[in-house]
């Protein structure tokens, strides 16, 4: 009989530790993508730097060099659901030149701007860049198109 109460007793204290966990897990998410929002600005810069680094040494798109990359004010902030990582998006204009006796050297739309989203992404830490960059969409527009593995926060 005091097996069974000794159980009972482990089973209710289990279920107020989960219904603890369940009530200030969102508030301490919410104070997480607070904080990683203020490291984004007092970063910001030298991220920026890295991911034009990153990306223009990256050979995309092919034939084409990157020149110019213009980053807009503001950040969009999601959940990548593979990871729970927090995912920032940045939408940038990239001007390229074409990669010299290249494929593209002859083609009038290089010279073109191109409107993109810069992929940052926190892990815990801090922030980081691969380098990866979505073109033709903006940062709401790739939530929208990856919908299935983002949450918009």
């Amino acid at each position: 009989r005091n097996r069974v109460v000794i159980w009972f007793i482990a089973f209710l204290f289990l279920m107020a530790a989960w219904l603890v966990w369940a009530l200030v897990r969102p508030t301490l998410f919410t104070r997480r993508v607070e904080k990683s929002l203020r490291q984004f600005e007092r970063s910001r810069e030298r991220l920026e730097s890295e991911f034009f680094q990153v990306a223009s040494t990256s050979g995309k798109p092919r034939g084409l060099q990157w020149k110019q990359c213009s980053f807009q004010p503001g950040i969009v902030i999601a959940r990548d659901r593979a990871n729970g990582d927090i995912v920032g998006l940045v939408g940038v204009t990239v001007s390229f030149d074409a990669v010299e006796g290249g494929t593209m050297e002859d083609v009038e739309a290089v010279g073109n701007l191109r409107a993109a989203t810069a992929v940052f992404t926190h892990s815990g830490n801090e922030w980081a860049t691969q380098g990866r960059v979505v073109f033709n969409l903006e940062p709401r527009e790739v939530l929208t198109r990856y919908r299935s593995s983002l949450d918009v926060l």
